[in-house]
Parts: structure tokens; C-alpha cells; sequence
């Protein structure tokens, strides 16, 4: 059900209503004629232009053509009221029992809304993609339910819908929540955890040096960054991702596809990705410069001193050329209202009083 396509019809066919009746001329073009929301609120549900774009073709006077179209509209029960406004446009108000008719199939039908707009065009959706070092904050959750809206609003117009989160698992914030990780680790082994500038130092992690312990035991203690940086940060980012797969549950949105930066690497995806951009000549390599960067002003040269009297003179150093654009509604014999563009271009002078030199006769010499 759309109202404002249903409307639509009626309107057209109060039209045709009109031709049979002599009123309007036949061979009409409907194309331009539109029913949509009004710009005030106040002035009813729907508006209609239908007397305004066919003026011209019918040659008529469009308020004449309205209140004629008023007089077609009112007779439906689903009109409430049909007023003129302005040079012809027709604002609707819609019967109570309308509305209620709406609510009843929005509340009752399954499929109420739903279209085959996408035709099922495919469509991937990346939203959320939290970097895996900790829960997700507001500004996440934020993400998560605006991204989950969109993709839930493509899928009943038709589209074919894919949520994807992007694991940001391959850059150093990982290799930092490794390390964090390991002072938890250390710290449920008896250690004082040395949480240095740059870790973090959240009460998170405390869990995952629990699991750390409970894997490995003492076993990772004595040994080397360079043997334990890649097993903790392992089992430390599928810890956060189950955190945060936890989170998303909560609020109800679930991902199709949980892609991970690392498993990019190593493959050739990347560096041919990028082959294929450069091959289709989409890739730049300099400086571009901003686009709405203003070109510098160039500085007007120093006059020189005045070697004799002279009265006071300007001199221009600049000229601003003012467009100043307007529109007037002009509306001719036939009624016909058209927006005509004046520009009327002024041009301003900026000028610099030079001032008034009275050289003396030694001055001049």
C-alpha cells in the first residue's frame, strides 16, 4: 500500500473526469503531475501541482483548473477536504478513516511497505568494524544500529543485503593488546603487572590473563616477546571479538560476514587489487590541491611619493564583481505562473585614498 501512489491515480483519474466532461482537452500529458507532501505541515497531507504543469498544454488558468479538479477530489471518501492555494496548487487532507485503514494493515500485514525496488541488486554493507583491543563504546553501538537500520530498509526494498564487520586484525593495536594482555597474564600468575604507557589498562583484560593462565599455566613467563607476542594476541583478539559478537547480540544485529585483515595478507589480493586500480588508470600518484582553495590575491604595487602638490586622489586597487541573483514569479494571460532567474551583476570598487601631498619647493628638488 502506497498512499501517495494511490492518490496519485485518483487524481489522475478526476482528470480524465475532466476530458470526458469537456472541461480539460484530451491528449494530456500526466508525466509532471505529482502528489506529494506539502511543504507546511499545516496546509494538510498531500499536495498536488496537477493544475500547474498542465496550464500551459490546456491553456487554461491553473486555479481555474484546480477548482475544477477540487470538485472531483471531494467526492471521495477518502478526501477529508480539498482547498486551493496559492496560483493553483491543491492541498488534500486525508479522511480519519484513511489513516486508520493504514495503521490496521502496518499493524496486521506482514508485508505492509515492502517493495521489489533493488530487484536483487547486491548490496555489501561494512558497519561497526571495531578495532578487536577492547568492548565497543557508544559511538560503536551508534554504528551498529544505523548501519543494521540501513541494511534492514534495503532488504524490504529488494536488495540483496550483506552486514559485514571488518576485523582490524593486523596492525600494531593488536600487537599493543598482546602486550596488555600478557601483564594480565603475569598478574594471575602472582606478578605485579607492569601496565606501561600506551598499554591498555582496562579491567577487560583481566578475564584473558585468567584463560592465558589457565592455558599455558606458568610456561610463557620466562620467555621472550618474540615467542609469546603471536599466541597471545591470537587468543587475546578472539576474546574481544567474542566480547564484542556478545554486544552486537544485545542489540540485536547480527553480522553475514566477519572478514579479517590478517587473513588479507600474504594472499596477493591487496597488491593485485591494486594492479587492477592502477590498469583502469584509477589511481593517482602526487599532490592534488584543494579544491576550494582560493587563489592567492595579488598585491597592488606601492605607489610612489609625490614629487609636487596634487589634490587628493583614489586609486582603484581592486574590483569585486557582485552577482546578486533573484527570482520573479511571472505569471501571464493564460495564468500560467513561470520562475524566471534575473542576475544582475554590480561591479564595487575598493579604492585607497591616496593622500594629499603639498611638496614644499625643497621637497621637489
Amino acid at each position: 500500500m502506497n498512499l501517495f501512489s494511490d492518490i496519485r491515480s485518483f487524481v489522475v483519474t478526476c482528470l480524465d473526469a475532466l476530458v470526458a466532461d469537456g472541461v480539460l482537452p484530451a491528449g494530456l500529458d500526466y508525466a509532471n503531475v505529482a502528489v506529494e507532501p506539502p511543504r507546511d505541515a499545516l496546509h494538510g497531507d498531500m499536495a498536488t501541482n496537477a493544475a500547474m504543469v498542465l496550464s500551459k498544454p490546456a491553456g487554461l488558468k491553473p486555479r481555474d483548473i484546480a477548482e475544477a479538479l477540487v470538485g472531483k477530489l471531494v467526492g471521495d471518501a477518502r478526501i477529508e477536504t480539498a482547498e486551493v492555494a496559492g496560483p493553483g496548487f491543491i492541498n488534500l487532507r486525508l479522511s480519519n478513516a484513511l489513516w486508520h485503514e493504514v495503521i490496521s494493515k502496518a499493524l496486521t500485514d506482514a508485508s505492509f511497505g515492502r517493495s521489489t525496488l533493488g530487484s536483487g541488486t547486491k548490496v555489501n554493507i561494512e558497519f561497526v568494524s571495531a578495532n578487536p583491543t577492547g568492548p565497543m563504546h557508544v559511538g560503536h553501538t551508534r554504528g551498529a544500529v544505523f548501519g543494521d537500520a540501513l541494511a534492514s530498509l534495503l532488504q524490504y526494498a529488494g536488495y540483496d543485503v550483506t552486514r559485514e564487520y571488518y576485523i582490524n586484525d593486523g596492525g600494531a593495536q593488536v600487537d599493543v593488546l598482546a602486550r596488555s594482555a600478557y601483564e594480565r597474564y603475569r598478574e594471575a600468575n602472582g606478578l605485579e603487572p607492569a601496565i606501561a604507557e600506551g598499554l591498555y589498562p582496562g579491567d577487560y583484560l583481566i578475564p584473558v590473563g585468567q584463560m592465558l593462565k589457565d592455558k599455558f599455566g606458568e610456561s610463557l613467563l620466562d620467555k621472550p616477546e618474540s615467542e609469546w607476542l603471536e599466541t597471545v594476541r591470537e587468543l587475546a583478539t578472539s576474546a574481544m571479538m567474542d566480547m564484542i559478537r556478545e554486544d552486537l547480540a544485545l542489540l540485536g544485529v547480527k553480522m553475514d560476514v566477519f572478514s579479517s585483515e590478517k587473513a588479507l595478507y600474504g594472499t596477493g589480493k591487496i597488491e593485485g587489487a591494486i594492479e587492477q586500480l592502477r590498469g583502469d588508470g584509477l589511481i593517482y600518484e602526487g599532490v592534488l590541491e584543494p579544491v576550494n582553495k582560493k587563489p592567492a590575491k595579488a598585491k597592488p604595487a606601492k605607489a610612489e611619493a609625490p614629487k609636487a602638490a596634487a589634490p587628493v586622489a583614489a586609486e582603484v586597487v581592486e574590483e569585486v564583481v557582485v552577482d546578486e541573483v533573484t527570482e520573479e514569479v511571472v505569471v501571464d494571460a493564460a495564468g500560467e505562473a513561470e520562475v524566471e532567474t534575473v542576475v544582475e551583476e554590480t561591479v564595487v570598487e575598493v579604492a585607497e585614498e591616496a593622500p594629499a601631498a603639498e611638496a614644499t619647493e625643497e621637497e621637489a628638488k
